[in-house]
């Protein structure tokens, strides 16, 4: 694990507690460090602050991510949906506002890392043949999906929602729903992190694909014939 974080002190706890789980960690306090680090060391996966000296962790996630594709958990101090969003897009994984739990980080990590051996499982077992809906499509084999034939980056979390809702297309699927089946999360207080993955979503596969159902949750919509 790689942490970037300036605060020492923050920095400190999370190394503390990802050790404790069994990970060997390092750490970076600004934006060119890290980058150099993850270049270097290769780690299975960041947690990264958005607020560095050098430059920030969006730019940190940009530069790793075109070097190679890591999972990304983001820290922010702001309970800002923007900075989220932007975020989620320069291909952030998951993110978590300052303050948070160590024992709720741990488990954040755990489930990223889960969501990437899912991932390596199914390129090497793809559960079937590409999902097409309209001209959107969905290839299990290789990971890809394609909007009007032009491929579409998606983060591994992002794939993941997207497969879900596109397995039962125009099935309204509840926040809680989507939570378990993509996040393997329980707990309802994190619905917002699946209104903020959709958001991102949407923004590369077009809004007009998911429905909203106020206060319920999801539909993938299909196209009309």
């Amino acid at each position: 694990m790689l942490v970037v974080e300036d605060d020492q002190t923050i920095t400190q706890a999370i190394a503390a507690r990802l050790q404790a789980e069994g990970f060997a960690v390092r750490t970076a306090g600004d934006g060119p460090a890290a980058v150099e680090a993850a270049h270097s060391w290769s780690p299975d996966l960041l947690v990264l602050d958005v607020m560095l000296p050098g430059y920030d962790g969006l730019e940190v996630c940009r530069r790793v991510q075109a070097d190679r594709p890591v999972p990304v958990l983001m820290l922010t101090a702001r309970d800002d949906e923007t900075d989220m969003l932007v975020g989620l897009g320069v291909g952030a994984d998951d993110y978590m506002t300052k303050p948070f739990s160590m024992r709720e980080l741990a488990a954040r990590v755990h489930v990223l890392l889960r969501r990437v051996e899912r991932a390596a499982t199914a390129a090497h077992n793809p559960r079937g043949a590409a999902i097409q809906l309209g001209d959107l499509e969905i290839d299990h084999a290789q990971r890809r999906v394609r909007v009007g034939g032009a491929d579409v980056h998606l983060t591994p979390t992002e794939f993941e929602l997207l497969v879900c809702l596109a397995q039962q297309p125009r099935a309204v699927l509840s926040r809680e729903q989507l939570l378990a089946e993509v996040w393997d999360w329980a707990d309802a207080s994190g619905t917002r992190t699946v209104d903020s993955h959709v958001k991102a979503l949407r923004r590369k596969i077009g809004a007009d694909r998911i429905r909203t159902v106020h206060g319920v949750g999801y539909a993938l919509e299909m196209p009309a014939k």
